[in-house]
């Protein structure tokens, strides 16, 4: 397309230069250091001191909801068990995040989440073992179990996903329009977060909590999404999904 060509003033000239320097070089954008793209470093992982994901050995977090009209409740038990992967060179030591859920009264499954914080200040996620418990409290299955590096202990499931390397679970300091994986093991698991606001306010029987994140989460697995909040100090206070909707009722970290 031809573009109209006006004289220009002699004092406009400086302005026409630059002009023509603006139009021949583009600005790219500033990277985005809030979702770090490199490999990580564990100098002291088990400190996991994360605004939207702190790890507290001996805390206690408790959710109640409902998924498609049943009656959930989901208790997360940080543990001061600690589990070692080989990875980078060396092991990596990191937290266990014991999550148990109940629906109508009746336990559907257990799962081991490891945690280790990098020197970035993210959170990234070494996998989990998955128990899941038929109606008459036995376990039938260990769907959704991976684990950097695979199964290495006698008690991991031997079919658990083999993930080369840890995925983001948090960013240190996660900027709305920030995108991470924490789940990255198609078609296994996969997971997908994307960091909608900062600045929400969530009541919950909890209490109430400002300044939190507001992120989507999506998965190649499943058409639907699921939107979580995250307080600062506190982490998952409300989450809301396809049929299912879950909040915190009572917490201590």
């Amino acid at each position: 397309m031809s573009r109209t060509r006006i004289p220009l003033r002699p004092l406009a000239w400086p302005l026409a230069l630059f002009l023509a320097a603006a139009s021949t070089f583009v600005v790219l954008p500033a990277a985005r250091a809030s979702v770090p793209a490199g490999p990580p470093v564990f100098t002291n992982p088990l400190n996991i001191t994360n605004t939207y994901f702190p790890f507290v050995a001996g805390g206690v977090k408790v959710y109640r909801g409902k998924s498609d009209g049943a009656r959930i409740v989901v208790v997360d038990l940080y543990t001061s068990n600690t589990r070692d992967f080989n990875w980078g060179g060396g092991p990596v030591s990191t937290r266990v995040l014991q999550e148990t859920e109940f629906e109508d009264g009746k336990i559907v499954e257990i799962s081991q989440n490891y945690f280790g914080l990098a020197d970035n200040g993210a959170v990234y996620y070494f996998g989990e073992v998955v128990d899941i418990y038929d109606e008459n409290g036995v376990v039938v299955d260990h769907e959704g179990s991976w684990l950097v590096g695979g199964a290495t202990l006698p008690s991991d499931p031997p079919g658990a996903g083999n993930a080369t390397d840890p995925a983001v679970y948090m960013p240190g300091n996660p900027e709305v329009g920030d995108q991470f994986k924490p789940e990255d093991l198609f078609p296994l698991v996969d997971e997908t977060v994307t960091v909608l606001s900062l600045d929400e306010t969530v009541k919950t029987e909890a209490g109430k909590f400002k300044d939190v994140l507001k992120a989507r989460e999506t998965s190649q697995l499943d058409s639907g999404h699921e939107i979580k909040w995250w307080g600062k100090g506190v982490g998952v206070v409300k989450t809301k999904g396809d049929g299912e909707k879950l909040e915190l009722i009572a917490w201590i970290l």
